[in-house]
């Protein structure tokens, strides 16, 4: 099967009705104040948005009658925008970084590897450290284990073991999360 370069899916289309597309019999205005102006036939409320030179937007669709505001769509539409990005912004985003290890590792390469994870955790971020077995050495996942234990106690002020050591066929994996406080992504 052949995977297509585009989206062929429509846009999202804006599903908020607006003016004419309001289609009920009657809605409850609220006036561009804020305050109720209780509930009123459509063609009427139409009537008085377009005498204040504002739209009338239907804001509770699922209330009985629906809600309508008399307000300025557009401005409406570009609040509504800075919401969702100052939401978007304010939400953590965890990155999950992993380490590959053998079991037969020299000091250097170790010490190497546990200056990555230092590195990882202080930018908050989470490690999964994976050990690589070959051949005969997945006759001693022992010492996997003991490297794994190894690693979490030269980290253990800046982590926390989400998830132990467990094997996986040839891999064993271990997930470190950083623990709070230790840096901010900013510094």
């Amino acid at each position: 099967m052949a995977v297509s370069r585009f989206d062929r899916r429509p846009p999202e289309r804006d599903l908020t009705r607006i003016n004419e597309r309001i289609r009920v019999p009657e809605v409850r205005l609220i006036d561009e104040n804020g305050d109720q102006a209780g509930v009123r036939p459509t063609p009427e409320a139409l009537e008085y948005a377009r005498s204040h030179d504002l739209d009338l937007v239907e804001v509770a669709p699922q209330s009985k009658p629906p809600v309508c505001r008399v307000l300025d769509y557009s401005k409406y539409k570009y609040e509504q925008e800075q919401k969702a990005k100052a939401a978007r912004k304010h939400q953590q985003q965890v990155n999950v970084r992993e380490i590959k290890l053998r079991p037969k590792i020299a000091d250097h390469d170790y010490n190497t590897k546990k200056g990555h994870v230092e590195r990882f955790l202080k930018n908050r971020d989470k490690v999964k450290v994976t050990i690589m077995f070959r051949g005969r050495e997945q006759q001693h996942p022992d010492r996997g284990r003991a490297l794994l234990d190894r690693l979490f106690q030269d980290v253990s002020e800046l982590a926390t073991v989400e998830s132990a050591p467990e094997q996986e066929g040839r891999n064993m994996h271990m997930l470190l999360a950083p623990v709070a406080g230790t840096a901010d992504r900013g510094a």
